[in-house]
């Protein structure tokens, strides 16, 4: 059975930081690339941060570049971003997903029931 289960959200002050985690099970989490997106009330879901299968390469939306950091450790199937300077616009649900492009390119997906981080004073 396939999981992603999110952890470390919650409230912060402007300013401040929080580190994500995604724990996965149920698949060959070294295989896939790995992303956090975010959805903020009355928005659609966008994505933060993609990194790849052996961490080599990540990348960022424009708003929280310099400010947050995804990483990876495939040895613990786990998946971190780390969140500094945060504000209030960073406020969201933050979601876990797993995705893998096989070579007939079908799509294969996961995601991760979200956790909330909430960014006021």
């Amino acid at each position: 059975q396939v999981q992603l289960v999110e952890s470390g959200g919650g409230l912060v002050q402007p300013g401040g930081s929080l580190r994500l985690s995604c724990a996965a099970s149920g698949f060959t989490f070294s295989t896939y690339a790995m992303r956090w997106y975010r959805q903020a009330p009355g928005k659609e879901r966008e994505l933060v941060a993609g990194i790849s299968s052996a961490g080599g390469i990540t990348n960022y939306a424009d708003s929280v570049k310099g400010r947050f950091t995804i990483s990876r450790d495939n040895a613990k199937n786990t998946v971190y971003l780390q969140m500094n300077s945060l504000k209030p616009e960073d406020t969201a649900v933050y979601y876990c997903n797993a995705r893998k492009t096989w070579v007939d390119s079908t799509i294969r997906e996961y995601w991760g029931q979200g956790t909330q981080v909430s960014v006021s004073s």
